[in-house]
């Protein structure tokens, strides 16, 4: 079993801060476990209890329809590189929206981009630090802008309507109300 701790310590931040990709795991207390890859600029930690993390436009909106039924969030970074290590951070995530009080508080720590969707913050309960010595080495190459690339040619209008189309709803049916807290 790993060591566990009730914060992240600052060799944590340290380590989260040099990774490139994260993975968010979000359930409902029914349906469909999700685990999502997230990478690019789209992760800050704001103070040792504090995860924010820019959720951008995509296929699902699992991640905010879990949230708002059952707020359990573990967000995880491997080591793919240098000494392994595998850390979870555990807590109570909530999700804001752009007609939400706090969104420009929070987006404005992120990269202006028209696939901005959601930011979601996660208190932090617990954290977790095992060996991850089985965890493969891999080398980073880049950033993907792929979604860069299709959001700047919907536009504005172009991903809200994307949103009323496909991310109203969890694959479960559960709603992600990204209608109405983002002034649709």
């Amino acid at each position: 079993m790993g060591q566990q701790f009730s914060e992240l310590s600052p060799m944590h931040i340290e380590f989260i801060a040099a990774q490139k990709i994260y993975f968010v795991s979000t359930a409902a207390d029914t349906g469909t476990v999700n685990l999502s890859p997230k990478g690019g600029d789209s992760l800050r930690v704001i103070n040792s209890n504090t995860i924010a993390w820019l959720n951008h436009t995509g296929s699902g909106n699992e991640s905010a329809a879990h949230v708002l039924m059952n707020p359990r969030m573990t967000v995880m970074f491997c080591a793919f590189e240098g000494s392994p290590l595998t850390l979870r951070a555990y807590g109570s995530a909530k999700v804001l929206h752009k007609g939400d009080a706090q969104w420009n508080e929070y987006i404005e720590l992120f990269p202006a981009s028209v696939a901005s969707r959601q930011v979601f913050l996660l208190d932090i309960a617990k954290v977790q630090a095992s060996c991850g010595m089985s965890v493969p080495y891999f080398s980073y190459e880049s950033d993907r802008n792929d979604l860069a690339k299709w959001s700047e040619k919907q536009d504005k209008v172009g991903i809200e309507k994307y949103w009323v189309k496909k991310n109203q709803q969890s694959i479960d049916g559960f709603d992600s109300e990204i209608v109405e807290r983002s002034g649709l």
